[in-house]
């Protein structure tokens, strides 16, 4: 039976021999550790305390010990609880291990503080001549387009405000002192300015400079981020010798600092300066740096990101994925004159007036001209009166229906005068804001903007592309190329029976218009002064352009007798 007992304890008598092996193990530890006065034992409590249950239990007193002084760090486990208990004499090496902890928290704290909607300071890096300039506008335009309110700060900009007139490339030498410090106030003020744009409560401040070197970055992204906002690096790499002449033409057609240099001056001076910038140029290394950074080679031929999280950066590294540099020319034109401009409605599925028609001719004329020598495409909407435009030209065509013109919603058909009359609040709240008013069933300038962006993306890669629109879209994406204010846009005078043709040089565009003698109606109405709900009827229709009903009957029939 005793047998049978020890066998049915076997557990019990383990765990008293365990408890035995760890007593004399603790006695043996404190015994080659020297305490003051006392010292801390820990000990297990059986029966109802568990063994994650760990705690200070008692002390006991010893003799001082002769033999070298060690420090004992024992770790203290209660339930909810954990802290550390030292031997007396591990203080400093307690608070340098509490104040590494509080940096560390300190910095893991900041970068949790800075929230991925925060404003966004877009710092460029890249030698002169790689596109960042290009680069940097381009990107604004897109920006201010989808919302976010963004401005360039060019670094040249504040540096020719220091100096009276650009003198040489000397100025760009590493040992210049005085052209180092004036280039790092230049630098300082731009991003002065920067912060103070973000600061106004605006979204993207853009960097344009050089920031060759690892610690100006360094600097550049501990100040940002010491004040809560985000910052992207974007550096412009150029290997294509192609590309990096034609950029080099375009510095040297464009800058401010060479417009009193001859060409042979001007090419000199701006090889030496490479020079000095090739001397100081550290590329961003990923492994020495800790920046979040897109590096753009060739002008978006190949697009490489690290560390780029965040709402805006990840819009900005899909933006730049698919952007190229290549010179453009663009012809935007209006459908001829239709039956509704005649008799001045709005909307609708009109077909062309005889005028109208006319003009399609002479257009057609025009631009098979220009095909002969170089290919084009067009781009026309869904509506009849823009493939009727564009039926007589010999090239390729698309009907896109994101180019298709405002829906007017209620009011599509009606004249100006039939819209005060049925709805005088309605036309009244348009001419307050026309940019955000949006038809009853309709829509608004904002939501022509919405849809055109898949084509404006596609056509800022695109060479020779004719594109026959409407009024209010064609309105739109001239303002985007032309980078005019958004509360601009609804008022731009595009007449009809007009080709606007754009051509790039730089991150600009220049405008040509090119009007073909074919009589047409007027439909550009300018915002009246009294916007106001109870402002009278003649009031609300001083601006509404003229057209067949107020004319004179014979004046339509005297352009048809001409054509």
């Amino acid at each position: 039976m005793a047998l049978l007992s020890i066998r049915g304890d076997w557990h019990l008598y383990l765990w008293l021999i365990y408890r035995k092996i760890y007593s004399a193990v603790i006695w043996l530890l404190g015994n080659h550790c020297r305490g003051d006065k006392s010292r801390s034992v820990i000990s297990v409590v059986a029966g109802s305390q568990s063994l994650a249950g760990l705690h200070r239990v008692r002390t006991r007193r010893r003799k001082p010990q002769q033999h070298r002084n060690k420090h004992v760090v024992a770790l203290v486990r209660r339930p909810s609880l954990r802290r550390i208990v030292m031997a007396p004499g591990a203080s400093t090496a307690h608070a340098m291990m509490e104040d590494k902890e509080k940096a560390l928290s300190n910095v893991s704290m900041r970068r949790r503080r800075i929230s991925q909607f925060a404003p966004l300071l877009i710092a460029l890096v890249g030698l002169p001549a790689r596109g960042k300039s290009q680069l940097a506008h381009r990107l604004s335009r897109h920006l201010n387009w989808n919302g976010e309110s963004t401005k360039v700060f060019d670094c040249s900009e504040y540096r020719r405000r220091h100096m009276a007139m650009y003198g040489s490339h000397d100025i760009f030498r590493a040992d210049n002192l005085q052209g180092s410090a004036i280039r790092s106030q230049s630098a300082r003020e731009a991003v002065q300015d920067a912060v103070l744009w973000l600061k106004d409560g605006n979204s993207v401040a853009i960097f344009d400079g050089t920031n060759v070197t690892k610690e100006q970055r360094r600097e550049l992204n501990e100040c940002i981020t010491d004040m809560g906002f985000r910052i992207l690096f974007i550096e412009c790499v150029c290997e294509d010798q192609e590309l990096l002449e034609r950029n080099i033409i375009e510095i040297l057609h464009y800058s401010a600092d060479y417009k009193t240099m001859t060409e042979e001056e001007a090419i000199d001076d701006l090889r030496k300066k490479l020079e000095h910038y090739m001397r100081q140029y550290e590329p961003i290394d990923a492994n020495s740096e800790a920046l979040s950074f897109v590096r753009v080679e060739n002008m978006g031929d190949t697009v490489t990101a690290h560390k780029v999280s965040g709402q805006k950066e990840s819009g900005i590294l899909g933006y730049l994925s698919g952007m190229r540099a290549l010179p453009q020319t663009l012809y935007f034109t209006r459908h001829g004159e239709s039956e509704y401009n005649v008799v001045g409605r709005i909307g609708g599925d009109a077909v062309l007036s005889p005028r109208g028609e006319s003009y399609a001719h002479g257009l057609a004329v025009h631009l098979n001209e220009l095909a002969a020598h170089e290919p084009l495409t067009v781009w026309t909407s869904e509506l009849r009166r823009t493939k009727q435009t564009a039926a007589d030209i010999m090239a390729p065509k698309r009907a896109i229906r994101a180019l298709n013109e405002l829906d007017a919603g209620i009011c599509e058909g009606l004249t100006y005068e039939e819209m005060q009359e049925r709805f005088p609040q309605e036309f009244a709240w348009r001419d307050q804001d026309k940019l955000r008013y949006r038809y009853p069933w309709g829509e608004s300038y904002i939501d022509i903007m919405t849809r055109l962006r898949p084509v404006l993306s596609a056509l800022e890669d695109e060479h020779n592309v004719v594109v026959v629109g409407h009024q209010a879209v064609l309105r739109c994406m001239l303002g985007y190329f032309l980078d005019a204010q958004l509360d601009e846009l609804p008022y731009m005078n595009v007449p009809l029976h007009t080709i606007v043709k754009l051509t790039s040089y730089g991150y600009k565009y220049k405008l040509e218009m090119i009007k073909l003698p074919i009589d047409c109606v007027d439909t550009h109405r300018k915002q009246p002064k009294n916007c106001s709900i109870n402002r009278t009827t003649a009031d609300a229709l001083v601006t509404v352009p003229s057209h067949y009903d107020t004319l004179p009957s014979n004046m339509w029939q005297n352009s048809e007798a001409q054509l």
